[in-house]
Parts: C-alpha cells; sequence; structure tokens
C-alpha cells in the first residue's frame, strides 16, 4: 500500500510539473490567455495548498501581461482616430473584461500567506461607448454601400456582413434587421435552373425532377438561391443549364461459364489391406479399419445478366448580363446491372461455399432503359450538388 501511494505521489508530480511547463511556455511565448487558461484549471481546486503556489503566480503574470498588452493596443488604436478600428477596440476592452470575470470566482489567492493582488476595473462604460461607436459606423458605412447606384452585390454583401456584426454586439439597433434583409436581396445571386436532353433518348419525368429539385441538395451557398421555375417578380443574375448530351445503354447479355469440380469425401470405413489384400491387424488382433474415401464430381453452370448504362453532359453556367458564357463542367455516371444465378448437375458438396449461394438464385428480368437511366442519375445528382456548392459565382 505504502508503494502505491508513493508511486502516485511521483505521477501526480510529473503531471504538475509538466503542467507548470507549458504554463511558463505559453507566457514566455505571449499565449497569455492559453496560460491563464490552463493554470485557472489547476487552481479550481486546493487553490491555496503550497503545492499550487506556483500557478497562482504564473496566473497573476499572464493576466496581468495579458491585459497590459490589449489595454496598451486600445490606447495606440484610440490615437490613429481610424474609424475601421472601433469593433478592434470594442473586442479588446471585451477580452479584458471577460478576463477578469474569469479570475474573479477564484479570488482571494494566496502565496505564503499573502493575498496575491489581481488589478480590476468596471470597463461596463468602456465597452458601452465602444459598442455604440463601432455601431454607428458600421451602421452609417451599411446605409452607404446599400444607397449607393453602384449595382455591385459585393458591395451589398459587405453591408449585410457589417449589418450582421452590428446585430451581434448590439442586438436591435436601430433598424439593422430591417436592413440585413434589404442587404441580403440586394446581394444574392438568382440563378434560373434549365435542362436540355440532346440524347435523343426521353428522360424520365422523375429523373428530371430530381436533378432540378434543388431543395434536397443542402446547398450552403448564403449568396445563391437556385429556382428551377422562373419567377416573374425575380430578375436572374444566372442560368444553370444541366445539358445532358448522351446516354449510352448496352444491350441485355447472359454471360455463361461451366465448372467442373470433383472433390475427395470421406464415405464411411473399409479395412486395411495390405498388399496381398490381406487385412491388417493391430497388435491385439483386432481388424484396423480407415476411411473410406471416394471422389464425388459436380457440374456447375454459371449465368450472368449484365446491362451497362452511360449518361454524360456537362453544366453550363450562364452570366445573363453579359450574356457570355461564365464557366462549364463536365458530368458523367455510369450504372452497371448485374445479377448472377446459377444450376449444377451431380454431388453440390464438390462445390466451394463461394457457389452454393447461386444456387439458390434464377434469372430476373432485366431493368428498362427507363430504369437504367433513372438509376444512373443517382450518381449525376451526387456531381450537380458538387459543382453547385462548390462554384464561386463572383
Amino acid at each position: 500500500m505504502k508503494k502505491l501511494l508513493l508511486t502516485l505521489c511521483a505521477f501526480a508530480l510529473i503531471i504538475s510539473c509538466s503542467t507548470s511547463r507549458q504554463i511558463e511556455k505559453a507566457v514566455n511565448t505571449g499565449n497569455y490567455d492559453v496560460a491563464m487558461s490552463n493554470a485557472i484549471n489547476k487552481l479550481r481546486t486546493n487553490k491555496n495548498t503550497k503545492r499550487k503556489a506556483q500557478f497562482t503566480i504564473m496566473l497573476q503574470e499572464a493576466y496581468h501581461k495579458a491585459n497590459q498588452r490589449d489595454l496598451e493596443n486600445i490606447k495606440f488604436l484610440k490615437t490613429t482616430n481610424n474609424p475601421e478600428d472601433l469593433i478592434k477596440i470594442y473586442d479588446l476592452y471585451v477580452n479584458v473584461d471577460n478576463r477578469q470575470e474569469r479570475v474573479k470566482p477564484l479570488l482571494p489567492l494566496y502565496v505564503d500567506g499573502r493575498e496575491v493582488s489581481f488589478s480590476m476595473k468596471n470597463y461596463a462604460n468602456d465597452i458601452a461607448n465602444a459598442i455604440d461607436k463601432a455601431s454607428s459606423h458600421m451602421y452609417n458605412n451599411a446605409v452607404a454601400l446599400l444607397n449607393s447606384n453602384s449595382n455591385n452585390k459585393l458591395d451589398y454583401r459587405l453591408a449585410y456582413d457589417q449589418l450582421n456584426e452590428i446585430e451581434s454586439i448590439n442586438p436591435n439597433y436601430k433598424d439593422v434587421r430591417q436592413l440585413t434583409e434589404v442587404a441580403y436581396q440586394k446581394g444574392v445571386d438568382f440563378v434560373l435552373v434549365e435542362m436540355t436532353n440532346d440524347t435523343q433518348k426521353v428522360i424520365p419525368t422523375q429523373l428530371e425532377t430530381d436533378l432540378l429539385n434543388f431543395s434536397t441538395y443542402g446547398l450552403n451557398n448564403l449568396w445563391a438561391v437556385y429556382h428551377n421555375n422562373a419567377d416573374n417578380k425575380v430578375t436572374y443574375d444566372y442560368k444553370m443549364q444541366v445539358n445532358l448530351r448522351e446516354i449510352n445503354i448496352s444491350p441485355e447479355q447472359v454471360q455463361e461459364r461451366q465448372i467442373i469440380k470433383e472433390k475427395e469425401i470421406k464415405d464411411g470405413k473399409k479395412l486395411l489391406l495390405d498388399d496381398q489384400g490381406n487385412k491388417v491387424k493391430d497388435s491385439l488382433g483386432n481388424a484396423i479399419e480407415v476411411d473410406n474415401l471416394k471422389t464425388i464430381r459436380c457440374e456447375y453452370y454459371e449465368f450472368k445478366q449484365f446491362k451497362a448504362a452511360q449518361v454524360t453532359g456537362n453544366v453550363e453556367y450562364y452570366d445573363l448580363n453579359t450574356k457570355q458564357l461564365a464557366d462549364a463542367f463536365p458530368v458523367s455516371s455510369e450504372f452497371v446491372f448485374e445479377h448472377i444465378y446459377a444450376n449444377a448437375n451431380g454431388d453440390r458438396r464438390a462445390l466451394e461455399n463461394s457457389l452454393l449461394a447461386f444456387l439458390d438464385r434464377r434469372a430476373v428480368p432485366f431493368p428498362t432503359e427507363e430504369q437504367m437511366i433513372y438509376d444512373s442519375g443517382e450518381n449525376l445528382k451526387a456531381q450537380i450538388k458538387t459543382i453547385v456548392n462548390s462554384y464561386v459565382m463572383r
């Protein structure tokens, strides 16, 4: 028991030393908030014991240096008088205030019986002023962008981002929520989707519906809205043309093969005879019996039904403002129907297990041409989804 306690103490000491080195390294490299997090974790229990003193000292150092750095940055940014820095000033004040709130639950902290000092200040007014100034500046910027006559969607998207930033720091400021919707509607690209069939084959109605049903694609592009039915109230920026160029369907094929299998199996017992045909006996005079082996044979006939379909085409994006082709991507999909069945003559015990499963099968009807085309479309849909999710129009 004593040995176990010594081992546990040694292990705890190693862990403690490792953590202190990590905190020290974080402080020395300027990662003050990381150092604070590690020190706070160590001080959650038994915070004022002698072995925790090093973590208290490190926490004080990281806290002081982090706040000093942020407050000096705030002072510098205020002197530059650059409105673009107002949100940075707000973020820095929030950082300082958050550090205070993280340390407060641990206070008071002691080292050698003396309370360790952590400077505290109420930054509520500073944060409120920073919020007000940053909100006012970003609001004026966003309104100016929305009222510009440039019709530049990237400007409207910038306005949208600034309005969202205001909402995150100053909820329900002025008419920000209404303007955010205006900015989105101005900044979004509307895309009309159409399909062209140049394959000289009939495309299943369900396949066309599935390919153009963008609500099932799980799109993650904020700035693109796809319509497969034109809305007269919408001015479209792009047209996405899904062109099916060629569909190849192979003939229905049945491939055959014959395999003859032979195998030796046990078939009861027989007397062991010598070269003269006499019974061989053991030391007690009893006749010796051995396995009677016989060769079995099976003729295996396998049939493989095969049919394949391939659909090729491309996806084209047209800029409806310039009437020019903006981009094109090839798409290709293949579906293979394959069914194996078999029958056998002879002793089936001669066959491997991998062949036996096919003996329970029978021929099945080949899928229709329409079904083959539809099944090919599943992979086609996945390719179109990849294109839509990755394509950046502007």
